[in-house]
């Protein structure tokens, strides 16, 4: 195989401004606008006749067509019993690791005393049922299934169900993997749907049908969702942003990212070896290397050239690390290239350099940060604790990875009594004319004066 050598983008002896290197930092992702017209029939067929046209789409993309939407439940218990028990013991362990770090985000209710006899009081309530998408592509995703299920839970979501993909060597099933997942999570309700009609499905509901085998699960509803999570492909996601507004989205993801800020005292060994491991989820991932060291840059490239030789999706890799998406950008040092990851916002960070802690302390933008060598994204793909589903395409400049606080509504009650609302009717007043809104006013004006003399 011939080198596999990343392009090169170099900074130094500059300072661009922000804009110009948002501008110049290696970017691929997707043009969701593309697809929107192959999508939207989908979208509106699944909105119109529910189950019956997810199923078909599911015939013609996925080349199965299950006898129901709904996996029978003896269906994931017959997988949790035939799952690998090292896969089993490694799901357990990264679903306590997950458990024990989204518990502590559950957010409490609180009270603010504005004024005697005035009270706000913010209530955080769970969302009542949420969808949890998890792909079926290039790999198997039981991690996403942990990933969206766990912080659903902890919120304390009345009903969710997962969806995935009927694969066609499994009888139009999920994955078994999948399903193995979701019965040690406790989850009841799986789909058998992927895709757009998945995303649809979730946003409207319907009827199942007839069911595997004349089962009890056939003639069930499928009730719709208020809200969807999980990443997905570019269908997935158009069908996220046509079906926005009828459920809340968690994002609209875009393809993986790392990006790796090190300098001469990184082993390029390691950083070659994380930049392939999410170049390997997608041939539109996107691995970017930052560093100061011209040195580390050479030996990366080189240890990229040996590593995809003999890793298993090699053609793969190799189409990521050579797309626009990725690439090595030097920097004159460790300040401007904070300035660059900032600018880049990815999806995963890993700090590679001495004092790597107090580097990281100073970024401002990014999904999920890792620190030092001893902390690979892998590791938070899995085991880490964190989540997984973040941010992509620049996104973590203005929002965050999925959390409990995803599956939660913030509820201001407000509680004023009559001497609170007097106190301050002059004010509600002043700025009701202000505003030429006067029958805002008026709301308040008439609560203590007669009809008469609020009119005048």
């Amino acid at each position: 195989m011939p080198a596999t050598e990343l392009a090169r983008i170099d900074l130094r002896g500059r300072t661009p401004s922000t804009a110009e290197l948002r501008a110049a930092l290696p970017r691929g992702g997707v043009d969701v606008d593309s697809v929107l017209h192959t999508v939207r029939p989908v979208v509106e067929a699944v909105r119109d006749r529910g189950a019956e046209a997810a199923l078909e789409f599911g015939e013609k993309f996925d080349g199965v067509r299950p006898a129901a939407v709904r996996v029978p439940p003896a269906e994931l218990t017959r997988a949790l019993d035939a799952l690998d028990p090292a896969v089993r013991t490694a799901l357990e362990v990264s679903i306590e690791r997950a458990r024990k770090v989204h518990a502590d985000q559950r957010r409490s209710d609180t009270t603010t005393q504005v004024v005697p006899g005035g009270t706000v009081t913010e209530r955080w309530v769970p969302v009542d049922r949420v969808g949890l998408y998890v792909p079926g592509g290039n790999a198997v995703y039981p991690s996403s299934v942990v990933m969206n299920v766990v912080p659903a839970q902890l919120a304390q979501v009345g009903s969710l169900v997962v969806t995935s993909p009927p694969q066609q060597q499994f009888g139009g099933l999920p994955h078994p993997t999948i399903l193995a997942a979701a019965e040690l999570l406790g989850v009841a309700e799986v789909w058998a749907v992927g895709g757009a009609q998945a995303i649809a499905l979730l946003s409207y509901g319907g009827t199942d049908t007839d069911g595997i085998d004349g089962t009890a699960v056939g003639g069930s509803d499928l009730v719709p969702v208020d809200l969807i999570t999980g990443p997905g492909n570019i269908y997935v996601t158009a069908a996220k942003r046509l079906c926005r507004g009828m459920v809340g989205i968690d994002a609209e993801a875009g393809p993986t990212e790392v990006a790796i800020l090190a300098d001469d005292s990184a082993d390029p060994v390691h950083v070659a070896a994380d930049l392939i491991s999410q170049a390997e989820h997608d041939v539109l991932a996107a691995s970017v290397l930052v560093t100061d060291s011209v040195a580390l840059a050479d030996a990366v490239d080189e240890a990229v050239t040996e590593q995809v030789a003999l890793t298993k999706h090699s053609e793969r890799v190799a189409t990521a690390l050579s797309g626009k998406q990725s690439g090595i950008v030097l920097v004159d040092d460790l300040a401007q290239g904070l300035r660059v990851v900032d600018a880049y916002a990815a999806e995963h960070l890993e700090i590679q350099t001495l004092d790597a802690a107090k580097v990281a302390a100073r970024v401002r933008s990014a999904g999920a940060i890792f620190v030092g060598p001893w902390a690979p994204v892998s590791l938070g793909d899995y085991c880490a604790g964190s989540n997984h589903v973040l941010p992509t395409a620049g996104c973590a400049r203005h929002s965050s990875g999925l959390s409990v606080q995803t599956f939660l509504r913030g509820i201001h009650v407000i509680d004023y009594s009559e001497a609170a609302l007097r106190d301050v009717a002059p004010h509600v007043l002043a700025l009701a004319d202000a505003e030429d809104l006067p029958a805002h006013g008026a709301a308040v004006r008439l609560r203590f004066e007669p009809l008469e003399a609020g009119a005048r």
